[in-house]
């Protein structure tokens, strides 16, 4: 099938990607010339585990391209997908101006039946706005769908080849048939491809994110009452993840959720509930518990340290989660800001997000050049990211670097008995503080 991507930010470079990899022609576009001349030479924009290698694969099998032309996509396609941000405003609306405008566009453009696919989280009755912008400068036949995607950073390609389920919003049986076809060499293992009407859909992607963002808040909440109470957030944790109607996911304390998907879906969703005149009240309070824990760290560095004032500091992990270079409402990031204010200094290692941060976040430290050299001359050190080579450090170079024999531990990285054994003094999440 020929397909096209309109945008390649993170879901529609793997969106377009992904395609090529199951023999589809896929023309990705954007606005970016400089982007577009990276994509075309080999560079890929984005870090996500995997992406890379089936990235240069078919592109130099010719199967994947990149344009600025919009035109050049919609006559070269079958299948439109709309991959393009939808930020949220000042009132957590979903701002669609750059959805709604290049389908008014496409709308110039069409001259043959196309099924344009809705890929960006929108909020419900976008299809219809969609349809509608397209209808204004196009009167032939054409079909608008929605195609909520799934992928979670860190590990998207194996989400979008393997998926769970595929969510269709569709009324028409000729767009029905053709994302049937578009999605069966991904669900050969009898996973579900999910039909039902744009509203539903669209609706459908915002409550999984807003449920999972519930989940962790509700970990989080519980984690507080633990270090009131004297239990264990782990042991908790374990207990709750073994019923099979809970699940073990999402179920990991914290120092709150961040990323491009959980903070806005949830303040989107509270506002289409608002416009709609029924208080969701569950997801404002999802929303002031995440405010809460990002900041639920610093009460323990100040109650260690008191004043900050000349203070050092080593923070391991700036993206909002592992795996990915993402610092979109990252805790990390946050945190820092906390610590500088109160007139510590900060040394951060990420092995992804530096470049990120550097370029955006605008926040005077020092970046270091692995996780052991960030250590060095800090009273503390603090974890603000669970990446996978900060689970088993040698604990003899973190004491020999560090001037004070603490840690605090924002995503209960180490074991309870392995930090005592080691002699250090350990804050974590919902468990029991340790004093050297």
């Amino acid at each position: 099938m020929k397909i096209s991507v309109i945008g390649t930010g993170y879901v529609g470079l793997v969106t377009g990607t992904c395609f090529a990899e199951t023999g589809n022609t896929v023309i990705c576009v954007d606005i970016d010339e400089a982007k577009v001349a990276k994509l075309k030479s080999g560079q890929i924009t984005i870090f996500e585990p995997g992406l890379e290698l089936i990235f240069k694969r078919n592109l130099k099998e010719g199967r994947l391209h990149f344009t600025t032309s919009l035109k050049e996509a919609v006559d070269g396609s079958d299948v439109i997908f709309l991959a393009l941000p939808t930020p949220p405003g000042e009132d957590g609306s979903a701002d669609l101006s750059y959805v709604l405008n290049v389908a008014g566009e496409i709308g110039t453009l069409l001259n043959d039946y196309r099924v344009i696919v809705d890929k960006s989280t929108v909020p419900v009755g976008t299809a219809d706005l969609v349809h509608k912008a397209i209808a204004a400068n196009y009167n032939g036949a054409f079909d608008v769908v929605s195609n909520p995607e799934f992928l979670r950073e860190g590990v998207a390609v194996d989400d979008f080849m393997k998926p769970d389920r595929v969510v269709v919003g569709c009324s028409s049986d000729r767009a029905r048939q053709m994302m049937q076809e578009l999605y069966q060499p991904f669900v050969r293992q009898g996973n579900p491809i999910i039909f039902m009407d744009e509203r539903s859909a669209e609706l459908t992607k915002y409550a999984a994110n807003s449920f999972l963002a519930a989940k962790i808040s509700f970990m989080n909440e519980i984690a507080q009452l633990c270090e009131r109470l004297g239990a264990d957030v782990d042991m908790v944790r374990l207990g709750m993840g073994s019923d099979e109607r809970i699940g073990k996911r999402f179920l990991f304390p914290g120092i709150g959720y961040g990323g491009s998907c959980f903070p806005k879906d949830v303040k989107a969703l509270v506002h289409s509930a608002d416009k709609a005149g029924y208080d969701f009240k569950i997801l404002k309070a999802v929303e002031a518990v995440n405010a809460i824990q990002k900041k639920s760290l610093m009460p323990k560095i100040q109650g260690h340290f008191g004043n900050l004032q000349g203070k050092h500091v080593a923070v391991w992990g700036l993206a909002f989660k592992p795996n990915t270079d993402d610092i979109r409402e990252a805790p990390a990031l946050e945190l820092i800001s906390e610590l500088l204010q109160a007139g510590a200094t900060v040394a951060a290692y990420d092995p992804e997000a530096m470049e990120n941060v550097k370029r955006h976040a605008g926040l005077d430290i020092r970046f270091a050049d692995n996780q052991y050299d960030a250590l060095q001359d800090a009273h503390a050190l603090i974890i603000a990211t669970e990446w996978p080579e900060f689970r088993t450090p040698d604990f003899s170079r973190i004491r020999a670097s560090l001037l004070e024999q603490v840690v605090f531990d924002g995503r209960n990285v180490f074991d309870l008995e392995a930090m005592r054994r080691e002699g250090f003094t350990y804050y974590s999440i919902g468990r029991s503080d340790l004093k050297a």
